[in-house]
């Protein structure tokens, strides 16, 4: 009767429907000469006139007609373009439907220079539920995504995992969800340039569209072609750390009356170097020191990575619209080799003996995702049903090889180990998902939708022994891993504007099964369970530059099919890496209330935010055969709460400043071999970026930004302070056709990584030298209809400027 009730629930919320969100507008009319003929095909920017950001560009069809849909309540700057015809700037206040009839365009009678004046735009913005920073003009965009991420306000990156308020966030690439593991994330965004990024959306309060594991989101927005023609450009970067790397490729941009096409390619080749250094107290019963190990390590990787990814959309009417977009990752060489040298230290730290171990490891891999979107525009402004479908499929390969060659303290050979793993790994992953939005009323909109989800994993794992150089089954250690997940969801949110209030409320429901089959001990685990997830914001806005608002969202974290993975691989023949099978999924509830001031200018914000059965991968360290494993654990709780502290200036005109510190508790508790822990600790995260443009020409940029965090824990383990640190720097070359760039990263050789865990039975400590300090020298060239994008800001200030004087 409860699986009926729970069902029944879920099929009301998907069809509940009631009042609804902040009206939509649209821009109609038609482009003509003086002589009455419609000009087709013209251009038409919309721009909001505060500061001339691009809101919207469309191309009139055969007969000069154009519309704009879904327009907010504000005040815009139109401009209206044609080759051979001067440009036409019109400023428009909308609050209704407007048809502007016809807009006339006149014959250019000479050919004007071109006057070099540039839009200036907030690199930084901050909304309620988010923190938007705009990175299309700056120098960030001549490196790669991964490099944007790290000198964006609000994410922390840690030994390459992504961080949002001590949380992994979902990454999203223009509204669509990325499936790719956190290894493989980075693996992708090391290798996509940044030059087509508009900006990032850094989401703290995602609304009940989203996907209830989406506790906070990264959404990547690309840049697109705004105006009819085609663009593109290609790249290449080399870049120097322990080891030189190379990457290069090319970006492509078509836009006509029916189709918006953009495609991009990168290939790296790259070998990078980190270094690790391990120390191991193994204790007796009464917690004293009976054996330590001390290692040194050195990991090479080398990998050539081919990334490919591409939007098309084609217009069917002005009604509807056929999307197809893709994300490849393909990896055919992926190879690293890991040298590690250990000694054995008795309780009086006298060398007992040691070893060194050699591992050897050559991947080959691919991920590639499809999604396909339709788009129905209703005659109602803002009325919308829209349909995804998404599928990714992975295949993962891995041999690996590893011998351990052990010596007494006299230097005298002992004994040698050797084994070699075999791993394959298949995952297919299918979604399908409808939204609808409803406008209603002139203030309020109504917006429900339902998803369905499948994952289908199956891998396998074969450990052969090596004695004499034949090679034989290690039974114990060979297994096959079967996984699968479904989930349906269904949601509905409602918002409402009043004239200073204005309020948004959402709850989603998501039923969950889960089945993992491990062959070796032939134990099936299940989980099944249907959760509800509220999501609310409400603001008050006292005056143009004061408002209060408060946000409350609860989401889930699961566990993905890598981690309940009980496959053990094994770095030498003491440290093995698993996964845990009876994983949890995580509960979160996150309660925020903040202030903005001085017309967005300061932000603060307080937070309180709990995890149930948190999931942290731990080093847990047996005392008794003195082997350390690492692998995820739910811990009882984790208890966050912290102030922020957000600001973006202009020092000058052609300097900007943006801030971001935010000091926070942060508490975990559990239990770890039938014992209880608690450890609590004070953290400070900041950010502190420059963005400068140099020249009369304003074509040199340069960005320096610094990012650090205090001492602080993850699961136990304490993590001492770091502070990363980049240089960017860009200059416009050939008439504005070309870039080059130099971007240094890690300046102050501060990067490295030191994390210790003391508490209970453990006593551990590890300390990673990265391979972070780099210099990046890079070269850009633009081509094709480049001079539509560079006119536009030719007259853009100027005619703001004048419309600024008229209403003075």
């Amino acid at each position: 009767m409860k699986d009926f009730f729970d069902t029944y629930l879920l099929l009301c919320l998907i069809l509940i429907s009631s009042i609804g969100f902040a009206q939509d507008y649209a821009i109609s009319g038609i482009t003509g000469d003086i002589d009455g003929r419609p000009v087709a095909f013209a251009n038409v920017i919309l721009m909001k006139a505060v500061d001339s950001t691009v809101v919207k560009g469309v191309s009139t069809n055969e007969k000069g007609y154009f519309r704009l849909n879904k327009l907010a309540s504000d005040t815009y700057l139109m401009r209206f373009s044609f080759i051979g015809f001067n440009d036409v700037y019109k400023s428009v206040m909308v609050d209704q439907e407007l048809d502007l009839g016809v807009i006339v365009l006149h014959e250019s009678s000479e050919e004007l220079d071109e006057v070099n004046i540039i839009v200036k735009k907030p690199t930084l913005k901050k909304e309620v539920d988010r923190l938007i920073f705009n990175v299309e003009n700056t120098a960030l965009i001549e490196g790669n995504m991964f490099d944007v991420l790290k000198s964006t306000p609000g994410i922390l990156v840690l030994d390459n995992s992504i961080q949002v308020k001590n949380a992994s966030p979902t990454v999203y690439i223009n509204d669509k969800k990325v499936h790719l593991s956190n290894e493989e994330l980075v693996q992708l965004l090391e290798s996509s340039s940044a030059n087509s990024i508009k900006s990032v959306e850094v989401i703290t309060n995602p609304s009940a569209k989203y996907d209830a594991e989406s506790g906070a989101v990264i959404n990547i927005v690309m840049s697109k072609n705004l105006v009819t023609g085609y663009r593109g450009n290609v790249f290449a970067n080399f870049t120097q750390g322990v080891f030189p790397r190379y990457d290069g490729g090319m970006s492509h941009f078509f836009k006509n009356e029916k189709i918006d096409f953009f495609a991009n390619y990168t290939y790296s080749h790259d070998k990078i170097n980190r270094g690790q250094e391990d120390v191991i107290n193994y204790l007796d019963g009464a917690g004293n020191i009976d054996q330590t190990f001390k290692s040194e390590t050195n990991r090479n990787t080398w990998s050539r990575t081919h990334n490919f990814n591409f939007n098309f959309d084609y217009s069917i009417n002005e009604k509807n619209t056929l999307s197809l977009s893709s994300n490849m990752l393909v990896l055919p060489y992926f190879e690293y080799k890991i040298k590690n040298n250990t000694d054995v230290y008795d309780a009086s730290q006298n060398l007992d003996y040691y070893f060194d171990a050699n591992n050897l490891s050559d991947d080959d891999k691919y991920n590639l995702g499809f999604d396909l979107d339709f788009v129905h525009q209703f005659e109602k402004a803002g009325e919308k049903l829209s349909a995804n479908v998404h599928f990714t499929t992975y295949n993962y390969n891995r041999n690996q090889n590893v011998k351990s060659n052990y010596f007494d303290s006299d230097n005298s050979f002992l004994t040698s180990t050797a084994y070699r793993t075999d791993n394959h790994q298949d995952t297919k992953i299918y979604t399908a998902k409808v939204d609808y939005n409803l406008p209603i009323g002139e203030a309020s909109s109504l917006e429900i939708g339902a998803k369905g989800s499948n994952i289908q994993s199956a891998s396998d794992i074969t450990q052969f022994d090596i004695v004499n150089g034949t090679e034989t089954i290690d039974p114990n250690n060979t297994n096959a891993f079967d996984y699968d997940e479904t989930i349906y969801a269904g949601y509905v949110n409602y918002a409402k504007d009043w004239e200073k209030l204005s309020l948004t409320a959402g709850l989603r429901a998501e039923k969950t099964l889960v089945e993992g089959h491990s062959a070796f001990d032939n134990v099936t685990n299940t989980q099944d369970y249907l959760e509800w997830f509220p999501t609310a914001s409400l603001n008050y806005a006292f005056s143009d530059s004061f408002s209060l608002y408060t946000n409350y969202k609860r989401s889930i974290g699961r566990p993905d099919y890598q981690s309940l993975n009980p496959f053990q691989f094994y770095l030498n023949d003491v440290t093995i890496v698993t996964g845990n099978p009876n994983l949890q999924p995580v509960v979160v509830n996150n309660v925020v209330l903040g202030t903005s001031l001085g017309q967005g200018v300061y932000t603060i914000e307080a937070y309180y935010k709990t995890y149930d059965n948190n999931i942290f991968e731990l080093p847990l360290q047996d005392n008794v055969n003195n082997i350390v494993t690492y692998t995820p654990l739910n811990l009882d709780k984790t208890v966050e709460y912290g102030l922020d502290f957000i600001t973006f200036f202009n020092v000058v005109d052609r300097w900007s400043v943006y801030f971001v510190t935010s000091f926070y508790n942060a508490e975990d508790q559990g239990i770890i071999d039938g014992s209880e822990f608690k450890k609590d600790q004070w953290s400070n995260y900041s950010v502190l970026s420059n963005d400068i443009t140099f020249l009369k020409d304003r074509s040199l940029n340069a960005n320096f930004t610094l990012v650090y965090l205090s001492k602080s824990i993850s699961g136990f383990r304490e993590v001492k302070d770091i502070l990363m640190s980049n240089l960017s720097i860009s200059k416009k070359i050939l008439k504005n056709k070309a870039t080059i760039s130099l971007v240094a990263t890690d300046l102050f050789n501060t990067q490295d990584f030191d994390i210790r865990s003391h508490y209970l039975n453990q006593n551990n400590s590890t300390f990673f030298d990265q391979d972070t300090r780099t210099i990046k020298l890079g070269f850009r060239y633009n081509f094709g209809n480049t001079n539509l994008e560079t006119n536009q800001r030719q007259v853009i200030e100027a005619e703001t400027e004048r419309l600024e004087k008229k209403e003075n």
